[in-house]
């Protein structure tokens, strides 16, 4: 299998430049841990609220004329769908989006503003890829995977250009996984920029794909769960992104529902942004003084000193359930500092 390369990554960066934003890093200062400086990398701030505009606009503007007019679907939890939505609507491409039954409200209004037709099935990855590669073959359309392809990696690889740019002193960065298009692309520019630089994906703890694939040394699909983190449900990791993250990734960390919503209450509470759970199970992570880790060395996040950035990945959240989220008291018993 063919892995995606710096030189792909850059190119991306240079091909969806005015679609996606170059988004701003946030300095909390060690508000987070004492003496462990955390930046939030904002991509809450993205167009279309959330960074996988990245990789549908790199994929978008690789496609044929002829494949754009017949158009294009997707399978999504929600913000791949939104950034297909808003990267067509930029082309001029119709667009199908395969949402699951229980998608937040949010991003299933959000999609169908952009244009996008959207099309409801089950709950799981799975079952939302196997509807849309059926649209596809009934309609005559291109599948977009949100991550498993090196067009949707080399996209969202370009945060990892632009993080160790704004933050040259950077010593580890934590990004949020679920099938792995993120993680891979941002390990995949940093490992090759700046090897030094510790990886650390972050995924819930209902479904800890990356967590187990680490342990088999082989991708493993786990059992599909409930989580307020809905961007972050995938069931089994991505050939292709598992290729990029057995090699290049030094660390996972789990986080848990309570965790997650602390992380958002302190995002606003601290920083002023707003996060959708999946954006802010980073935070989560950095907030745990005794994380819940499996690395290849046997290290945990918590080691060594200097600068942490953290991916804030989406800010598509819900008025209401944002509101219960800045609002509840913090649980002091899961494990923050």
């Amino acid at each position: 299998m063919d892995t995606v390369t710096l030189d792909q990554i850059r190119q991306a960066a240079a091909r969806i430049r005015g679609l996606a934003h170059v988004t701003p890093v946030v300095d909390t200062g060690d508000a987070a841990r004492p003496g462990r400086p955390l930046w939030l990398k904002c991509e809450n701030l993205q167009r279309s609220g959330a960074f996988k505009i990245r990789g549908a606009a790199n994929m978008l503007r690789q496609l044929p004329a002829d494949v754009l007019a017949r158009g294009v679907v997707t399978y999504s939890s929600g913000n791949h769908g939104l950034a297909l939505a808003m990267a067509a609507q930029a082309v001029g491409c119709p667009a199908v989006v395969v949402m699951p039954v229980n998608a937040p409200p949010v991003k299933v209004e959000g999609t169908r503003r952009l244009g996008a037709h959207v099309v409801f099935e089950g709950t799981t990855t799975l079952e939302r890829q196997a509807r849309a590669e059926a649209e596809a073959a009934a309609r005559g359309l291109a599948v977009v995977p949100p991550f498993d392809h090196p067009w949707i990696v080399a996209g969202q690889g370009t945060i990892g250009l632009e993080v160790l740019e704004q933050l040259p002193g950077l010593t580890a960065i934590l990004i949020p996984t679920s099938g792995g298009g993120l993680l891979a692309g941002v390990a995949t520019a940093v490992k090759r920029l700046a090897p030094a630089v510790r990886v650390v994906g972050v995924e819930p703890a209902v479904t800890p794909r990356m967590t187990r694939s680490f342990h088999a040394g082989a991708p493993v699909t786990v059992p599909g769960a409930a989580s307020i983190a809905d961007g972050l449900l995938a069931v089994r990791p991505g050939m292709l992104t598992w290729a990029h993250i057995a090699v290049d990734v030094d660390e996972i960390v789990t986080v848990t529902d309570p965790q997650v919503a602390d992380a958002v209450h302190w995002l606003c509470d601290r920083a002023k942004l707003v996060a959708e759970p999946s954006g802010a199970a980073t935070t989560a992570a950095a907030l745990m003084p005794a994380p819940t880790t499996w690395s290849r060395d046997g290290r945990t996040f918590r080691d060594g000193a200097g600068p942490v950035a953290a991916i804030i990945t989406g800010g598509n959240v819900d008025a209401t359930a944002f509101a219960a989220y800045v609002t509840r008291t913090p649980d002091p018993g899961v494990g923050h500092g």
